[in-house]
């Protein structure tokens, strides 16, 4: 994965299969793959599965909508581990996500728990969350 650019990247995983589906339907494959510094905090397909099929299609079938959440898990820069406890984070969607937490227990927002993380790809860092992120 360090080698690729992130969406190639994460394209490898099944995981993220519906998050990648939901960045190309968004028309923010390119974006991501040509950014430079940034972080993406990634959910599971299994993150998508606890919303309900209404809050899924309405954000699947509203681009605006669409476009907002996918770029919402996209900070504008590279966020090692050791900023992780008390971070707060411009995102490509205009507003700020935080993460908090201590040792290997951390948060996004104080809902999305981070799964795996600091992964590095050629553009940008990578965190798996199990939750989805909605901009406030």
């Amino acid at each position: 994965m360090a080698t690729e650019q992130v969406a190639t990247a994460i394209s490898h995983n099944p995981d993220f299969a519906t998050f990648l589906a939901l960045a190309k339907k968004a028309g923010l494959i390119d974006r991501l793959n040509t950014a430079k510094d940034i972080t993406l905090f990634v959910p599971t397909n299994e993150a998508f599965k606890k919303l309900s099929t209404a809050q899924l299609d309405q954000i699947k079938n509203n681009e605006a909508q669409l476009r907002k959440v996918v770029k919402y898990h996209v900070a504008e820069k590279r966020i090692a581990p050791d900023l992780l406890p008390n971070g707060v984070f411009s995102t490509w969607e205009g507003t700020t996500l935080s993460t908090s937490g201590s040792d290997r227990t951390f948060k996004v927002n104080d809902t999305a728990k981070i799964l795996c993380g600091n992964i590095k790809t050629a553009n940008a860092t990578v965190y798996t969350i199990d939750t989805v992120l909605t901009p406030k």
